[in-house]
């Protein structure tokens, strides 16, 4: 392998993990979670819907739908003057059930670990 083509290698790796980490970044938020786990269980809900169910304004929940959308972990759709957000990609879906699982059963390890609390 030539200096060029590692050079290459290693550039495209960089790039990649760090789309990696924004989009994942995308989710280190308790708002953002509680939003995509609702979404996930009880399908679209408008922002004013969200707003009923968490303690947050509605700008905030309408910022952090901007955040979950724009990383692709949300779709919208508009009924009359109303938008409703869901999780429209069934990867996302896995994803985040996946992550769920996960967490339930690394609660108390995940819960310890210095280096990210």
């Amino acid at each position: 392998m030539t200096n060029t083509t590692a050079q290459q290698e290693r550039t495209a790796l960089a790039n990649s993990a760090q789309i990696a980490a924004t989009f994942f970044m995308g989710l280190c938020d308790a708002n953002r979670l509680q939003i995509v786990s609702i979404l996930l269980e009880e399908g679209e809900k408008s922002v004013g819907e969200l707003v009923e169910r968490l303690d947050i304004t509605q700008p905030r929940v309408s910022a952090h739908l901007a955040c979950l959308r724009t990383c692709g972990f949300v779709g919208c759709r508009r009924d009359g003057k109303y938008v409703y957000y869901g999780i429209t990609d069934q990867r996302v879906r896995d994803l985040l059930r996946t992550a769920q699982s996960i967490v339930q059963d690394n609660a108390g390890r995940i819960l310890a670990c210095e280096l990210v609390n």
